[in-house]
């Protein structure tokens, strides 16, 4: 194999990163992972990923992970409500929505954040994970990487891959290709304690999501395992600055009268979501790469997930392409299909990118679909489709 006796780092313990050191190591390679995070315990964990059959569920299957995925999933946690801005309910699946349906394609099981990570993290070989690594720079040595860390280390490796996501450190090194702004931002918000915080919203949820259109403009919102609320708040905002509307994200009485300024017409039923919120909210304008990105491959580097192809969240592809990524780069990797790694590498990027393409063309589509003046319209016509 041509990895044999090369030492492999990846930069960056989410999803994707993850899920490549656990298949490559079922294949016998080296390999660490360098994460910034303190500790696993580090970091809160955002909104609720569901995972796709051909995808983020492909990678788990491969990985040997499936029963212990069905032990952490959260079943109903795909259940949705579609709502006008008055929290009207013009679409439910809640009493038709299986709990469990693996295998078929259109399932998409959710599980939080921090049990994936978990089951993963508990998959790989002990001290595989090298924490409080916060990735500076690197430099060419031999013919591989020196690579330096915030806390005053470094480590050698003959090949690095760049999982360290949207804001990665380590993309320049091989394009300076950069996303643009789609022109949506999101305002991430968290309610601690739903079901006394939030009640009525609560009991809405049941569990599941809420999707909410009005006015151009979504709410976007769902349930976490340990009984917490994250919701979206999601616009579109000045394409040359979009942090021009972006509210003091410190004060819940600011954050109130900056979703009745900017949300006209919506009804109160919201408004305890966001006195309730826990702060500070996140503002997270949404950027994508270009569609038609290219670059030169090397031998001893390359890129996964966000880090490759960030693209807006609006087909839930974000983690699932970046575990479809580690699945396909391993299967390149260590296949004797290529004579070498560089070979190897250039098929797997060609794929990724035009791919990623692909899922991202969908997710601004999605995007412009769910901010436009008939939202409401549209996204029920597109349920009632599927």
């Amino acid at each position: 194999m041509k990895l044999n006796n090369k030492q492999i780092a990846i930069v960056g313990g989410g999803p994707g990163g993850l899920t490549l050191a656990r298949l490559l190591q079922q294949k016998g390679v080296n390999v660490k992972v360098y994460e910034r995070d303190y500790n696993k315990e580090a970091r809160i964990q955002g909104a609720p990923l569901d995972m796709h059959d051909e995808s983020g569920l492909a990678a788990i299957r491969q990985a040997g992970l499936l029963a212990v995925f069905k032990k952490n999933f959260r079943p109903g946690a795909d259940k949705k409500l579609i709502v006008n801005q008055n929290a009207a309910i013009f679409y439910s699946d809640h009493d038709a929505k299986q709990e469990e349906n693996f295998g078929s394609a259109h399932f998409r099981p959710e599980i939080d954040r921090g049990p994936l990570r978990n089951m993963l993290l508990e998959s790989l070989h002990p001290e595989t994970v090298v924490w409080d690594s916060h990735f500076l720079q690197m430099e060419p040595q031999n013919d591989g990487w020196q690579l330096y860390f915030k806390n005053g280390s470094s480590a050698y490796a003959d090949i690095v891959i760049a999982a360290d996501g949207a804001n990665s450190k380590i993309r320049p090194y091989l394009t300076d290709i950069k996303a643009f702004y789609s022109g949506i931002t999101m305002l991430e918000v968290n309610v601690t304690d739903a079901e006394k915080a939030a009640p009525h919203i609560h009991s809405m949820l049941d569990g599941g999501k809420i999707m909410a259109f009005g006015n151009s403009k979504c709410l976007l919102m769902g349930m976490k395992g340990n009984g917490d609320l994250t919701f979206y708040a999601s616009y579109k905002t000045d394409e040359n600055n979009p942090t021009v509307t972006i509210p003091d994200n410190s004060d819940t009485d600011q954050l109130l009268q900056w979703f009745q300024t900017e949300y006209p017409q919506w009804g109160t039923i919201w408004y305890e979501l966001f006195k309730n919120a826990t702060i500070p909210a996140i503002p997270r304008p949404i950027y994508c790469m270009p569609l038609d990105q290219t670059w030169k491959s090397r031998s001893n580097l390359t890129l996964l997930g966000d880090a490759a192809h960030v693209m807006p969240p609006f087909a839930g592809e974000g983690a699932n392409m970046a575990m479809l990524d580690a699945l396909e780069l391993s299967e390149h990797l260590t296949s004797d299909q290529y004579d070498t790694i560089q070979e190897a590498i250039t098929a797997y990027e060609v794929n990724m990118r035009q791919r990623a393409a692909k899922a991202a063309r969908e997710s601004l589509e999605n995007g412009e679909r769910m901010h436009s003046e008939k939202a409401l319209e549209t996204m029920l016509a597109f349920f009632s489709e599927h």
